[in-house]
């Protein structure tokens, strides 16, 4: 059972992003376009899940299955899509989990402007940045043990967060 462990920003998240970014530069080559940090760990001084979100963009998904046993051999488990169409998800760590990667193709403009409007909104809107973390830890606090319950309980506050944060990004 993975405990839900939401801490205070840490300065090493930057770093660790730095770092894994680096690797996955070499192993990508050619099919790479862009990589970015985001999520929680991504906005200075949000509280988060010590898990380094990362979003690459690439030439062509389909080729990404190709690469599923070099990230193997960095410690990822591929997932496939995982629950979003035309995504390529990958996971790091068990216990403790400490990366995922979310692959996606360079057209597919809703999915990379959805998570980077939410990394920007966040890093700009510092008062839906403090509600968005006390969410986080009272929930953190009420189902230390529910990871599924921790995500129910975020669902709609982060659905809203979404769509403000692309009405304003897209502007």
């Amino acid at each position: 059972m993975m405990r839900v462990d939401v801490q205070s920003h840490q300065k090493q998240w930057a770093k660790q992003f730095e770092s894994e970014k680096q690797k996955l530069n070499s192993i990508l080559g050619e099919e790479l376009v862009e990589i970015y940090h985001i999520g929680s760990t991504s906005v200075p001084g949000l509280e988060a899940k010590p898990i380094i979100d990362i979003l690459i963009v690439v030439q062509d998904i389909n080729k990404i299955d190709t690469f599923n046993a070099v990230m193997a051999n960095m410690g990822y488990k591929a997932l496939g899509e995982n629950g979003i169409k035309g995504r390529r998800f990958f996971k790091k760590g068990e216990n403790p989990r400490t990366h995922h990667v979310h692959v996606f193709e360079k057209g597919n403009h809703n999915e990379i402007n959805r998570h980077l409007a939410v990394r920007d909104y966040l890093r700009t809107h510092t008062i839906v940045a403090r509600k968005y973390a006390a969410l986080k830890v009272a929930l953190a606090e009420q189902f230390p043990n529910d990871i599924e319950a921790y995500c129910d309980g975020k669902d709609a506050f982060v659905k809203q967060m979404e769509s403000d944060a692309l009405e304003w990004y897209l502007q």
